[in-house]
């Protein structure tokens, strides 16, 4: 009569191999997660800044309707500061830091500082762009930058510094900087040129 072998004793090499690749995809798992989640994140923000970038239309156009209406109004104020209407009429011997908050205490808020349906909240200063303050943009000795203009159409030239004044109307250039505050601390400062026909 034969004799029946025991069976062999199981060492759980397999169990160890499955614990250790149940491990290693765990952690593979985390990574993916995390780096879907910064993905997110990263539109997100992405999504934020555009908005905040696209706001700055409204520190503009605000602007531009303060320029104009005062050009047309009173044009002499515009040869001083108005810093109640956040307005300098020369530009600054060195620009400032503009994501400075000190630098924004002179500036107007859009919608009164109410933020707009992105969260935004809207802020501009303008500058004349000529090299002295309450001076007329004609008088000699203040440098601005003008653009002078005819009667016939295409018959303009661009004066630099210095340059005798434009026999005809001129444009003057002010500089429009606008900065928006938004979700997430999101910071966006652009600057725009306008021109105003005197």
């Amino acid at each position: 009569m034969r004799s029946r072998s025991l069976p062999r004793r199981q060492d759980g090499i397999v169990l160890m191999v499955a614990l250790i690749m149940l491990v290693a995809m765990s952690l593979a798992g985390v990574a993916l997660m995390r780096s879907v989640e910064t993905a997110v994140m990263v539109a997100g923000n992405f999504a934020f800044k555009e908005a905040a970038v696209q706001s700055t239309d409204q520190g503009v156009q605000a602007a531009a309707l303060w320029v104009g209406t005062t050009n047309k109004n009173t044009p002499a104020l515009l040869y001083n500061d108005n810093l109640g209407s956040g307005y300098f009429s020369s530009m600054p011997g060195r620009d400032p830091d503009f994501f400075d908050e000190s630098t924004w205490t002179n500036s107007i808020s859009v919608n009164g500082g109410a933020p707009d349906a992105a969260g935004n909240r809207v802020r501009y200063i303008v500058h004349r762009m000529c090299a002295q303050a309450s001076m007329n943009w004609s008088d000699p000795d203040n440098e601005c930058m003008v653009q002078a203009t005819s009667k016939t159409e295409g018959d303009g030239s661009s004066n630099k510094a210095g340059a005798a004044a434009p026999m005809a109307s001129p444009i003057v250039y002010y500089r429009v900087t606008t900065r928006v505050d938004g979700p997430r601390n999101t910071v966006t400062v652009t600057q725009t040129s306008l021109a105003q026909l005197i």
